[in-house]
């Protein structure tokens, strides 16, 4: 019989990619989606014949008791939050109760799923994947960071990941529950949002190249991290779900870049000289920012055996090139528009 997986987030970034790796290793996956979303028109729209989905909602505790109790699934992966780091200070409430106060919810929905099923070992019949994350180093203590590093968080997201990472390996330690953190570092795709830096970066360059724009408007150009594709990093969080023991694993590539190589690379795919265009706006610098993030990966190579499969500029490169192929068919549309001939 197949495995049964499900994704909380599964129409992001992280859960698009997850549900496709997931059903090419033969699992029955099932999505959490709230009232009317529609699977149809997000990232999984070409995915939606092959997958299942449930309704739930991470401030809702009985919906995620009923989902989890409906789906009986062997493993779960917790990816939905409020994901993009300024938007915490605006709403930092709104992000506690998702990032943090949702984890726990969830983590409650599988104890009492698993308490109600005799035939599931007391809290571990079900696996859990909680997607933490590198913004809770926020103001480093050492570089590179592993799973030992401490965590001094910058931002109400990072505070709420912590408290979502911590309250996993609670449940681990008082219930003995397979609950697991992957502790991911950046990583993007050409399906990252629009307000996330390296899709902001890429998506002007495209429209920077077709005329469509003039300029690029940046904050911290010196701020550092460590950037992967997020394709690699779901292969990850699968591997940790199938280990024998429980533990937190550290996934990044161990190499660090600024914006500005961000900004330079993505100008370079389309033979532009980036500081023509790029203009830096105070406003867009963070309240208190996170300077420098780099992974130390060792234990997750050593035990899971991952790696990643493209770096940094192929990275940037596949992102520019699919925003040149999108903005190329939003441009030809409006042309069409405005001549009358659609």
């Amino acid at each position: 019989m197949a495995k049964r997986a499900l994704i909380t987030g599964i129409t992001g970034q992280d859960g698009s990619y997850l549900a496709e790796h997931l059903l090419a290793e033969g699992y029955q996956v099932w999505g959490l989606v709230r009232g009317q979303a529609n699977p149809r028109k997000s990232r999984i729209s070409r995915l939606v014949s092959d997958l299942h989905f449930v309704e739930g909602d991470l401030m809702d505790q009985v919906s995620l008791v009923s989902a989890v109790d409906f789906v009986q699934p062997d493993e779960v992966y917790n990816l939905a939050a409020i994901s993009f780091v300024p938007m915490s200070w605006q709403q930092p409430e709104l992000t506690t109760e998702v990032n943090g106060m949702g984890v726990l919810r969830v983590l409650e929905a599988v104890r009492m799923v698993c308490g109600l099923d005799k035939s599931r070992p007391t809290g571990g019949g079900i696996r859990f994947y909680q997607a933490s994350s590198s913004e809770m180093y926020g103001k480093v203590a050492e570089t590179p960071q592993n799973e030992q590093t401490i965590f001094h968080p910058r931002s109400p997201y990072g505070v709420a990941k912590t408290y979502g990472h911590f309250i996993t390996k609670n449940y681990r330690e008082s219930f003995g529950m397979f609950g697991v953190s992957g502790i991911l570092f950046n990583h993007e795709s050409p399906r990252r949002g629009a307000e996330f830096v390296t899709r902001k970066i890429t998506m002007a360059v495209a429209e920077i190249k077709l005329g469509m724009r003039d300029k690029l408007y940046l904050g911290n150009l010196d701020a550092v991290r460590d950037w992967g594709f997020a394709g690699d990093y779901v292969r990850a969080m699968h591997l940790m779900l199938q280990q024998e023991t429980a533990t937190d694993y550290v996934v990044g590539t161990g190499q660090m870049h600024s914006v500005r190589d961000a900004v330079q690379i993505a100008f370079d795919a389309v033979d532009l000289n980036w500081r023509d265009y790029v203009v830096i706006d105070p406003a867009l610098v963070r309240p208190a920012e996170v300077e420098t993030l780099c992974a130390d990966p060792e234990k997750a190579r050593a035990e899971l055996g991952w790696k990643q499969s493209v770096d940094f500029e192929e990275l940037m490169r596949m992102m520019v090139e699919a925003d040149l192929r999108k903005a190329s068919n939003e441009h030809k549309y409006s042309e069409l528009m405005l001549a009358g001939s659609w």
